[in-house]
């Protein structure tokens, strides 16, 4: 099913694959545009972007490099400021960094003289939890993602897939009301990121964050979401929103194999196509 972003911008509800109750929004973004000034030449990199996305939802940008999925998210976050437009949580306007969201970054940075357990621990300090407290929710955290053994660890012995792990930890250790990634698989083999995608979908499910998930792979975004949210660019913008009708507990095997799932993709390629936003 497709549904109109204005509509849901404007405070519309949707409901997750498989449910029948309905939930407001968390978070929403009106009227986001945002312009970048690059060798005298001006790239509309957002123009126009509105979107709700419920507690507890899964949602994935979708799309080709440059359609501005990076820039709607660090305007979410505050990395940037829109030109135009208003991001709320939770019905309060944001200005500038939230302390109620956690960013985690394709090239996650942990710092190499902290131990695996002390990356962590940055937010927390960050927001000056005691040093006890701080280090029982870390451990809790390393625990959740599989790495309480390597937690005194220095990070730059563990393989790349463990240290996205570490990312994902430190991020969570926060508890954040929303949890934006972007691209955090998209340097990682095969192997390693179907693995992640598991690991992930398996915490959320576990703890109901709700996530803004950046990608260019389509069929990591419907293994992953319960919705799809389709970026073209020139201006970067919302070009289509749909539906992941698969019921979860879901298994990588299985929503590959899933004939749904094959349409779906099928659908969403077939679109960016035509929009001239090809995704890989």
């Amino acid at each position: 099913m497709t549904i109109d972003a204005s509509s849901v911008a404007a405070g519309g509800r949707v409901a997750r694959a498989g449910e029948g109750e309905l939930a407001p929004p968390i978070l929403e973004v009106h009227g986001i545009s945002k312009t970048f000034t690059t060798n005298n030449r001006e790239v509309v990199a957002l123009r126009d972007v509105s979107l709700a996305v419920r507690r507890g939802e899964f949602v994935s940008l979708v799309g080709a490099s440059g359609c501005g999925k990076t820039t709607l998210l660090r305007s979410i976050v505050g990395l940037e400021s829109p030109d135009a437009g208003i991001i709320s949580l939770e019905g309060q306007i944001l200005d500038g960094v939230s302390k109620d969201m956690a960013y985690v970054f394709q090239d996650i940075n942990l710092l190499p003289w902290r131990s695996v357990v002390a990356n962590v621990e940055l937010g927390l300090e960050a927001r000056a939890v005691p040093k006890r407290e701080r280090r029982e929710r870390a451990m809790h955290f390393l625990g959740l993602v599989g790495l309480t053994d390597v937690a005194d660890a220095p990070p730059y012995t563990l393989s790349g897939g463990m240290q996205q792990r570490v990312g994902v930890a430190r991020a969570l250790a926060t508890e954040p009301k929303v949890l934006l990634m972007d691209e955090p698989f998209g340097q990682l083999d095969n192997f390693t990121r179907e693995a992640l995608q598991v690991e992930i979908s398996n915490l959320w499910s576990r703890l109901g964050t709700t996530i803004v998930f950046v990608t260019h792979d389509v069929d990591e975004a419907i293994f992953l979401s319960d919705r799809v949210v389709l970026f073209v660019p020139n201006p970067g913008r919302i070009s289509e929103i749909v539906d992941v009708p698969l019921p979860r507990p879901r298994s990588d095997y299985d929503v590959r194999a899933d004939s749904r799932a094959i349409e779906l993709r099928s659908q969403v390629m077939q679109h960016l196509h035509r929009a001239g936003a090809v995704a890989g």
